[in-house]
C-alpha cells in the first residue's frame, strides 16, 4: 500500500478490525518511509450502486458523502467516530440489501434519519433540518415535537 505522504511502497499493519457485519475490514498502517500512520479499508465489490436524485439526476452511491453529511450531524455531540464508522457500515449494508442497481436519495434520507433518531436526537433534528430543507423556525419546532411525542 502506498503511503499518503511520502509515497512509500512498504507499510506494517498495525491494527486490522472487521466490522459486525464481516464484509468490511479496516486496517491501521504505518509507513516504513517516513512512520505516517493510515487507514486503509478492505471490502467486496458489488456492482456500482447508483443513487436517482431528486431531479431524476443519477450519481454513483459514495460511502463517504454518507460519512460526510453523519459526521456533520453529529458534530460537537457525543458520538465517537467508531460510532459513525459503525453507522455508516450498517446503513450501507442495508442499503445494498434493499436495492440491487438503483436507490432514490429519499430512500437514503429516510434510512438515515430513522437511524440517527436512535444514535442522537440532536444529529436527528440537524440531518432532518437539511434533508427536509427546514425553511423557518416552525418546522424545527415540529420536528422537535415529533421527537418529544415519540419518547
Amino acid at each position: 500500500m502506498r503511503c499518503p505522504r511520502c509515497g512509500h511502497l512498504e507499510d506494517k499493519v498495525l491494527d486490522s478490525r472487521t466490522s459486525r457485519s464481516g464484509d468490511l475490514i479496516r486496517r491501521r498502517r504505518a509507513c516504513l518511509g517516513c512512520n505516517h500512520r493510515f487507514t486503509t479499508r478492505e471490502e467486496v465489490v458489488r456492482a456500482r450502486l447508483n443513487v436517482i436524485k431528486r431531479d431524476g439526476r443519477r450519481e454513483t452511491f459514495e460511502r463517504d458523502k454518507l460519512v460526510n453529511g453523519v459526521q456533520r450531524a453529529c458534530e460537537k455531540r457525543p458520538v465517537s467516530a467508531e460510532q459513525i464508522e459503525t453507522f455508516v457500515d450498517n446503513l450501507v449494508a442495508e442499503i445494498e440489501n434493499d436495492f440491487e442497481l438503483e436507490v432514490p436519495s429519499e430512500k437514503i434520507g429516510e434510512k438515515v434519519m430513522a437511524s440517527l433518531e436512535n444514535l442522537d436526537e440532536v444529529a436527528y433534528v440537524r440531518f432532518a433540518s437539511v434533508y427536509r430543507r427546514f425553511k423557518d423556525v416552525n418546522q424545527f419546532i415540529n420536528a422537535i415535537r415529533g421527537l418529544v411525542s415519540r419518547v
